[in-house]
This record gives C-alpha cells, structure tokens and sequence, in this order.
C-alpha cells in the first residue's frame, strides 16, 4: 500500500511565495482536491507531489507500506494526465496506447482503452488529426488505465464538451477508488467526489 507525506512543504519562485507551510498525508484511497483561482500555484503543487519540482523547503516522501521510495523510483507508482502534456502525435491511437503501456504495466485489457474512451473507430486515426477534447480524453484514459497507487489529473475537464465531463466524471469513480488520486481545479465538477479539499490561498502566509 502506497502512502504520501507531505510536511512543511513550501515553493518559492524569486521572491513570490507559491505554497508554505503545507502538511498532507494521503493513503490508498484517498482523495484530494487541490483548488484555488488561475495562477495560484496548483500545478506547481502538483509538479512538485510528483517529484518533477523541487520544494524550496520541507519534504515530501513515498512509501510502500513500510519502506521508503527513492525519489529516483517515484514516477514508477505514478500517472499524470494535463492539458500541457503532449502526446506523440506521428503515431495513431492504437500506437499511442502500445507505446504508452510499455513504460506502464495496463491495468486492463488493452483492446478495451479505445473502446472505453470513446474513440473506438479512431484507433488507426493519427493523434495529429484528433481534436483538443479526443486528445484529452486520451491522456485521462491514459492516466486512469495504467496501473498505479497514484494518479495525478491537472484541469482534467480541459476541453471536454458536456457529455466528456460526464464521461470523466463516471471513469474517475469508478477507476480510481482503490488508489491515491489528485485533482487540481477550480471548477467544483472535477472534484465534487474528493475526499479532501484545500485551497492555495490558505498556504500563502
């Protein structure tokens, strides 16, 4: 079981103070919102959970059941779905997702991701032809399919038209309740379903 400590933690860009002073603890099962307006620093937070940002103070720590992760083998318990992650888009769907699941073990059948996502009859499509809304329902079926303790959604309704957030809406439930699962947004319809909620501005002192 994976665990996550996050203690005193605080990131700081020249002399602006993004986060301080900020203390988690999330466990298998958990979830948590981390919210606050446009700017606010939540996908700073998030980079740094993933161990892609460094803290300018505290520390953050994984662990597997009782044995601590090296920050070097954080990624391997981890999947990260954002607007601003690029896919590979030379390859089709299908490569996409074999490409995809050589780096991350499936947590299900592979020939079910297309079908799942909606984009069953796009599977021999170039990723380059396909809109802002299939990209990103890619990279959240992507993120949610892999199996992972942790799974990290930055903006995850971006570009999703009406009947795409309820999609996303009914796969995180259903696909995440077993791990640790992130969420940054500012629009409660991303996160309504999180245990745990905590807004930047209240770590900015």
């Amino acid at each position: 079981m994976l665990s996550v400590e996050v203690l005193h933690a605080a990131k700081r860009f020249h002399k602006e103070w993004i986060f301080k002073n900020l203390n988690l603890q999330l466990l298998q099962g958990d979830s948590l919102a981390i919210m606050g307006a446009n700017g606010s620093g939540k996908s700073t937070l998030l980079k740094c959970i993933s161990g892609s940002l460094p803290l300018t103070q505290g520390s953050i720590s994984y662990k597997k059941n009782t044995d601590t992760i090296a920050p070097e083998d954080w990624f391997r318990n981890i999947s990260f779905a954002s607007p601003y992650l690029e896919l590979p888009e030379e390859l089709t769907l299908q490569e996409c997702i074999s490409f995809h699941f050589k780096f991350k073990k499936p947590a299900f059948g592979l020939e079910d991701l297309s079908e799942i996502i909606g984009l069953v009859a796009h599977k021999t499509k170039r990723i380059s032809q396909f809109s802002s809304g299939m990209k990103q329902r890619i990279k959240l079926g992507l993120a949610l399919f892999s199996d992972v303790p942790l799974v990290l959604l930055d903006e995850p309704t971006s570009n999703l038209d009406a009947q795409g957030i309820a999609w996303y809406q009914n796969m995180v439930q259903t696909y995440s309740s077993q791990r640790i699962l992130i969420v940054c947004s500012n629009e409660a319809r991303e996160v309504e379903f999180c245990k745990q909620k905590i807004t930047l501005d209240d770590f900015k002192r």
